[in-house]
């Protein structure tokens, strides 16, 4: 039924003009627990649903939203939709036609969170939450878990005829410590585009207690050399490399309005021969997977850098037409509201040849990073910031020190450039990406371990 009224409202879309249209229903279903000592701080289970109505008259582009309405209520906002793009009046680029896809695509999980009771869920919580408390040093814990349900419903002027599922389960733990004069903390994730299997198959005391240990050891880091040092950085803090800054510069959109470091790079060398860099919404468990963007375009695998050469750019259905290529699948959206921006999916470094021991082995002087704090976006200038959550010392090939948490900052692109090995092992950490400070969409950024010259500062 509500596909009838899509391919109803695409019809009116076209019939008042649109050159190009699509015609979307969307439901999202959030769980939140967040446990603080003990105690329970947050227990939410929140639904959203409408739909949403867009028209593409040569340059310009029209919206119209509802949450819900009869079949003429329907046909009304899709003539809203065209009667907004009209009024733009921009000159642009025809959407070009491409082959359709149809079909219904449901969440690959074991286990649907949507048929575990919410006892179950706190439980499992309070015991990752509970199993932090492993000193008297430890003087908070916390256990936070979500959970995401997106049902999706397509229908567009290319002949798209779509309905998929996504669903997203995460468990974060966090442990401070203190001894009085120092504070520390210390996290672990378990996420990704899974079910409830996320939780049932992890051992979540022996996950608590690692959070809370670890908080405890960090009281004993010393603090971090500054300066350019040889910094082999772990699967986070590579991540934040690909994702802050390559990966938004890279976004078509930054493209076209010329606000990318990155916009006349295409076939030149970026970086070391080692760097290969792709986004890719088709890894099936990580936490940016896909199987269509927001504009029905099938996720793909885009690389961006192979071998240090700068390849090209993730593109929705729009910045394809500008450029004269293909879009990608990289058309996202916050929610059936909100405005189609490009937007990376699971963007990281590929994997190289060498092995951690064999990387630390010939570093003479240096860190080696675990895990993140921050990152700064900047695709304007290509400038790199970032903050480890610790990091160990490297002497004459040996980790020794403990560290605590440092900045790391320079160019990209220099950065990159000073890449000579790479580990055979890619990571992926998942988490929440916005463009610019609004518009956030699920992703995951990572990679492996990667060997370069970066500036440090210390904690």
């Amino acid at each position: 039924m509500m596909k009838d009224l899509l391919e109803k409202a695409v019809e009116r879309m076209r019939d008042d003009g649109a050159e190009f249209c699509d015609a979307r229903t969307q439901t999202i279903d959030r769980t939140a627990i967040i446990i603080v000592d003990g105690g329970v701080r947050t227990l939410s289970d929140d639904h959203m649903a409408g739909m949403s109505f867009r028209a593409k008259v040569k340059g310009s582009w029209g919206y119209a939203t509802l949450v819900e309405g009869n079949q003429q209520a329907i046909l009304d906002a899709a003539s809203k939709a065209v009667h907004n793009a009209q009024a733009g009046g921009a000159e642009g680029k025809t959407i070009p036609e491409r082959k359709p896809t149809t079909g219904t695509f449901k969440a690959k999980v074991k286990i649907h969170p949507s048929s575990v009771p919410l006892a179950e869920k706190i439980s499992a919580v309070r015991d990752a939450e509970r199993a932090q408390r492993v000193d008297g040093k430890v003087v908070n814990s916390n256990g936070l878990y979500r959970e995401e349900v997106r049902h999706n419903t397509l229908v567009n002027s290319l002949g798209d005829n779509l309905d998929w599922e996504e669903v997203r389960t995460r468990l974060f733990g966090q442990a401070v410590s203190s001894d009085g004069t120092n504070t520390e903390m210390f996290y672990d994730i378990l996420d990704g585009s899974m079910g409830w299997e996320v939780v049932k198959d992890a051992d979540l005391v022996s996950f608590g207690q690692k959070v809370g240990r670890e908080a405890v050891k960090m009281l004993q880091a010393k603090k971090a050399p500054s300066g350019l040092v040889t910094c082999i950085s772990d699967p986070y803090i590579s991540g934040l490399l690909a994702h802050e800054v390559m990966g938004h510069a890279s976004e078509a959109d930054e493209i076209v309005k010329q606000r990318s470091f990155l916009s006349k790079v295409v076939g030149k060398k970026v970086a070391s021969e080692q760097i290969t860099m792709i986004d890719d919404g088709t890894v099936e468990r990580a936490h940016g997977y896909i199987p269509f963007d927001d504009e029905g375009t099938p996720s793909s695998r885009t690389v961006i850098i192979k071998d240090g050469i700068y390849q090209g750019y993730m593109q929705s259905l729009e910045t394809a037409a500008i450029m004269g290529t293909k879009p990608t699948g990289n058309g996202r959206a916050q929610d059936f509201g909100r405005r189609v921006w490009v937007r990376m999916t699971n963007t990281f470094f590929d994997k190289g040849d060498q092995k951690l021991e064999e990387m630390i082995e010939d570093v003479k002087f240096g860190v080696l990073t675990e895990k993140m704090v921050s990152g700064m976006e900047d695709p304007v200038g290509g400038g790199f910031e970032a903050k480890s959550l610790r990091g160990f010392l490297i002497e004459n090939g040996k980790v020794t020190d403990m560290l605590r948490s440092f900045t790391l900052t320079g160019s990209a692109l220099q950065i990159l450039q000073t890449v000579d090995a790479v580990g055979k092992d890619v990571g992926l950490d998942g988490g929440m990406c916005g463009k610019g400070i609004e518009d956030y969409v699920p992703v995951s950024s990572g990679g492996p371990y990667c060997r370069s010259k970066i500036v440090l500062g210390g904690g």
